[in-house]
């Protein structure tokens, strides 16, 4: 039985490695359809709700869209160019006109779907803080190691404020700690 974990106890993805594991696991014990959610998600910061409601003609061809955000009614655009490749080849081969169809009739999966399989890839790999979150945190996480721009971070991700922000993905005050301390000025 899977014990939902709360948004507060679920953290990004800190390793690429970890990355590499949990797509590798859920390409193995998953499906083609949750490596593309989890890939479109560690690389868009998208909510889970919106990632469910795109449809495969949303994507067909296209580096960037442009959506609504369901939470914030907001909109934003989404840029697809470092995964493009990848997520062609799967709206190539996805027949459904839902980008993650459900197995269940002509609808995407819920997001209690999409929860389960990351959980179930996440087990595999002994990553165990993990929930829909974890996609948006990770994009968060690693724009923020890449770039240090807390204030583009914010956002994109549409935060209030930067303590906000920062908090969500998990900068940790021992990684504060640490980034004092290799200043070494």
């Amino acid at each position: 039985m899977v014990t939902k974990v709360h948004i507060e106890d679920v953290q990004p993805i800190r390793t690429k490695q970890q990355i590499e594991d949990m797509k590798w696991s859920l390409k193995k014990w998953c499906s083609e359809r949750d490596y593309i959610l989890f890939v479109i998600g560690i690389n868009t910061g998208l909510r889970i709700s919106d990632l469910l409601k795109l449809k495969t003609k949303d994507l067909i061809g296209k580096r960037s869209i442009k959506l609504q955000e369901k939470k914030t009614k907001k909109p934003r655009t989404i840029h697809l160019d470092n995964i493009y490749e990848e997520v062609q080849m799967y709206i190539a081969s996805n027949t459904s006109e839902w980008l993650f169809p459900s197995r269940k009739g002509d609808k995407a999966i819920t997001t209690t779907q999409a929860y389960r399989t990351l959980v179930k890839a996440g087990e595999m790999v002994d990553i165990d803080t993990i929930g829909t979150h974890t996609l948006r945190k990770t994009f968060g996480f690693w724009h923020y190691k890449t770039h240090n721009n807390i204030a583009m971070l914010q956002g994109l991700l549409n935060h209030s404020s930067q303590a906000i922000t920062l908090r969500y993905i998990g900068i940790t005050e021992e990684e504060e700690r640490e980034s004092i301390i290799a200043l070494n000025l």
